[in-house]
């Protein structure tokens, strides 16, 4: 049976996106500070496998059922899910909040580009491709505008973050575009942090140093907001999103992430932001206007 049709965007899956849009954009501080702690594949290894297991209770309380027929799908949603955050969390080991979220956040360009061609009804219109246009622009301006943009040794940190969001939007293509986008949110996301859990887990000494690096409480805090805040709650409520609304027009909404996770750079951590940014944070929210404007009806 063919996937009932997404919906336009409306006022409460706008402050739903938003308020996502903030919980994301403080996940790239939070993997930045939690790689102080932890080796970044081991972190992102370990918080999978916490989340698997507070997933896997919420899914037997609620009495969700899992399609182990689906598991072709469901291994390659979780090969996307390892290689989105093995290399994000390597990209934040190597390059600054700044760069790596303008570079991961662009994902919504690769996946527009796919919904174009796979999704019914999506189509990218000349206003909306504008849209795409100056959002992407601002989030260029932010990664440009930064004095240690052309430094050689983030080259493989800012590769990693890029590469990370195509696997982002990898994601969204194959919930969509199989069986397994029809089941609830939590199944979808369960087979991502469990097979992400072993693949991660399994790959953490390939890069190499010890596993511990300063773990305190306070890293324990982050932690434990990244595996139940951001994966357990945080990423079943994107899938949410995605099977209701339109895949494009919720992704546009990261590219509010990037000028967020710059504030928080600059608030938290010191880093410089430039005389550019608001110039940025300008054409971010143009381009969001574009892309979510609806068009008009016409007259009969």
């Amino acid at each position: 049976m063919a996937p009932s049709p997404r919906r336009p965007l409306d006022a409460p899956g706008f402050w739903l996106m938003v308020a996502l849009a903030m919980l994301f954009g403080a996940n790239n501080l939070m993997i930045k500070l939690g790689n102080d702690g932890l080796q970044p594949v081991i972190f992102a290894g370990a918080r999978s496998a916490v989340a698997a297991l507070a997933l896997g209770l919420w899914i037997w309380a609620r009495g969700i059922r899992l399609r182990l027929e689906l598991w072709g799908p469901g291994v390659l949603l979780g090969l996307c899910f390892t290689v989105e955050f093995l290399l994000l969390f390597v990209a934040l080991d190597q390059t600054t909040v700044v760069r790596a979220s303008s570079l991961f956040y662009a994902m919504p360009i690769w996946l527009a580009l796919a919904a174009h061609v796979l999704f019914p009804g999506e189509r990218l219109t000349p206003v909306r491709f504008a849209g795409f246009l100056l959002g992407f622009a601002g989030v260029v301006i932010t990664f440009a505008g930064r004095p240690d943009a052309l430094a050689g040794g983030s080259l493989w940190g800012d590769a990693a973050a890029l590469v990370a969001g195509m696997g982002w939007a990898a994601i969204v293509v194959v919930s969509r575009s199989t069986a397994i986008g029809n089941e609830p949110p939590e199944a979808q996301l369960f087979w991502q942090v469990l097979v992400s859990a072993v693949l991660l887990c399994a790959a953490a000494p390939l890069y190499g140093g010890p596993f511990v690096r300063d773990f305190n409480a306070f890293q324990a805090v982050l932690f434990l907001v990244q595996a139940i805040g951001v994966v357990t709650v945080g990423f079943v409520l994107w899938f949410w999103l995605i099977g209701r609304y339109q895949a494009s027009t919720v992704a546009s909404f990261s590219f509010l992430t990037p000028a967020l996770s710059a504030l928080l750079g600059w608030a938290l951590l010191g880093e410089e932001v430039m005389a550019t940014t608001p110039v940025a944070l300008a054409l971010l929210i143009a381009g969001l206007v574009l892309i979510n404007r609806r068009p008009r009806a016409r007259a009969s």
